[in-house]
């Protein structure tokens, strides 16, 4: 059975440790919460002065690494060795480093916790170390959530603190942060600690407290767009061209296109129930009767057209083919082709 960060974490909390933990992969959340935990929680406040040792990638090679690794704790069970940001040990993508490290894991020191936490990038599993991590060591690689997976993520977060959230206050977190999970983490922590009761989330208390404006959000735009309201998403590209700072554009480029590829699977499913339309679409059967409105009010050649003025915009946002417009004047030329 594959490792999970939640399967992990529970062995650590049920104090079944291992001899190598190595994390890494793209979602640095994940890497970051299980790290914290070991520094925070294997040793008590008096082993720590001299058994656990934190090391950053960029100040070592492989050897000082091990050398740590191999010594024995003193007045203690165990000693611990981090070594944040392990994705820049000098030698770590070299043979010389590598086959430093194969020789640890095959032979560990049992009274040593030893976590790598290497991130944004992965080793190749088909080489010798990559092989032996998964074999001998904790091993976790982490990927980016889809954004059809965020809203699930939100609601799991709260779920575990003891909260719920209405699904329109899901999805607005889910659009207006996207899967970046340690900034949702704090923007939902941001909302919990002003409440000692175990209440529901609604939108009104994740506009109160992230911030999202209650009339101009792409949530709201993304109704105006449904129902080809031409003055409403006027007034909201308006406001973000206003509040560019908290309005940026790319995020707003991304959960469009989103929703107009949704859509064409629609007008071309044969299967129109909302639990047909759901499944296929991977999202919350309240919000598939938006896609049915949209449905009605978008031909196919609109919707293709559509995706292919959000790829364009996307790709003036980032500097091509872009005759120097401010992001404020790219919403509002999308908008346009989007509702004309």
């Amino acid at each position: 059975m594959a490792l999970t960060p939640e399967s992990i974490l529970s062995d650590l909390k049920n104090k079944k440790f291992s001899p190598v933990y190595f994390f890494q992969g793209e979602e640095t959340y994940y890497i970051d919460m299980l790290t914290d935990y070991i520094e925070d929680n294997v040793l008590n406040e008096t082993e720590k002065g001299f058994n656990q040792v934190v090391l950053y990638g960029r100040d070592v090679q492989m050897n000082e690494v091990l050398t740590n690794a191999r010594r024995f704790p003193m007045m203690s069970e165990r000693q611990v060795v981090i070594v944040k940001e392990a994705q820049n040990i000098s030698d770590i993508n070299k043979e010389s480093g590598q086959k430093l490290l194969i020789d640890y894991l095959k032979n560990p020191v049992g009274s040593t916790v030893l976590v790598f936490a290497h991130k944004n990038k992965s080793l190749d599993k088909r080489k010798s170390l990559g092989k032996l991590i998964d074999k001998h060591a904790v091993a976790l690689t982490t990927k980016k959530l889809y954004d059809n997976q965020v809203p699930s993520w939100i609601d799991g977060y709260l779920k575990a603190k003891g909260f719920k959230a209405t699904t329109k206050a899901v999805q607005m977190l889910a659009d207006s942060i996207g899967n970046d999970l340690e900034r949702l983490a704090n923007e939902v922590d941001k909302i919990l600690i002003n409440y000692k009761e175990k209440i529901d989330i609604d939108e009104a208390i994740v506009q109160k407290y992230v911030g999202i404006s209650k009339d101009y959000n792409v949530f709201e735009l993304q109704k105006a767009l449904i129902a080809k309201d031409v003055i409403k998403a006027n007034q909201i590209i308006n406001y973000f061209d206003a509040n560019e700072k908290k309005n940026p554009i790319i995020p707003i480029i991304a959960v469009l296109f989103s929703f107009y590829s949704k859509l064409l699977m629609v007008v071309g499913s044969k299967d129109r129930s909302e639990r047909g339309l759901a499944s296929a679409l991977k999202v919350n059967p309240y919000f598939v009767k938006d896609y049915l409105v949209a449905a009605r009010n978008y031909s196919p050649v609109q919707i293709i057209n559509n995706i292919h003025y959000i790829k364009e915009a996307d790709l003036k946002s980032k500097g091509i083919n872009n005759a120097s417009a401010t992001d404020g004047q790219l919403l509002k030329e999308l908008v346009y082709k989007l509702l004309h």
